[in-house]
């Protein structure tokens, strides 16, 4: 068995870079998109989103910091789910310029705001698939010790389903073929899928 590094987050990692979210990797990337209660269209990423539960559908993401999504959400009870693909991702990266709450991220990364289906938040017409959302809750979340944090998770339930068509393979989403693109390290490190395996779960 080879040695091990051990740390206790608490006293710090005594490496160069802290590799907590370099080890839980690679992360779909939560392409939020959102409206304020006065209208603005806000779009944004989070590097902490996934899903939790299927019957129905939910997923989820957190914020650092109590910013304009969770405002957004919070007001009027509803959000999107973007797919980022590898060739959306330098304007996915735009739309995490710190801007102010009433810029548009839509037109600053030059993306088409799509209508929603069932919520009033538009999705990027240009991404591969997008999960409309009404808001099940926000969490603020604890330390073990109930010290609240700068930390806020909302949890959405699927009400809507958009895919584009070519991303449909003999009634199967292709997910290959979208090419999302992951969180995968430090600050600037990306991943996309490659090679795809199949494993079938033990009926016994």
């Amino acid at each position: 068995m080879s040695n091990t590094y051990f740390y206790d987050p608490a006293i710090g990692h005594g490496l160069p870079h802290d590799p907590f979210k370099a080890i839980v990797a690679p992360r779909l990337i939560g392409w939020i998109s959102s409206r304020s209660a006065q209208g603005s269209l806000n779009l944004a990423p989070y590097s902490f989103f996934g899903a939790f539960a299927t019957f129905p559908p939910v997923i989820g993401f957190c914020s650092e910091g109590r910013k304009d999504s969770i405002r957004n959400i919070e007001e009027t009870g509803e959000f999107v789910w973007n797919l980022t693909s590898k060739p959306l991702a330098a304007q996915m990266n735009r739309t995490s310029a710190p801007v102010a709450a009433d810029v548009d991220e839509f037109a600053l990364a030059g993306l088409t705001p799509a209508p929603g289906r069932n919520v009033n938040v538009p999705h990027v017409a240009e991404s591969p698939a997008a999960l409309e959302c009404r808001l099940l809750q926000v969490v603020r979340l604890n330390t073990i010790d109930g010290t609240p944090m700068d930390n806020w998770l909302a949890l959405g339930q699927v009400v809507g389903v958009h895919i584009r068509e070519e991303y449909l393979k003999d009634g199967v989403f292709d997910t290959h073929a979208a090419q999302p693109v992951m969180r995968a390290g430090y600050r600037a490190d990306y991943a996309q899928i490659g090679e795809m395996f199949q494993m079938i779960r033990p009926t016994t």
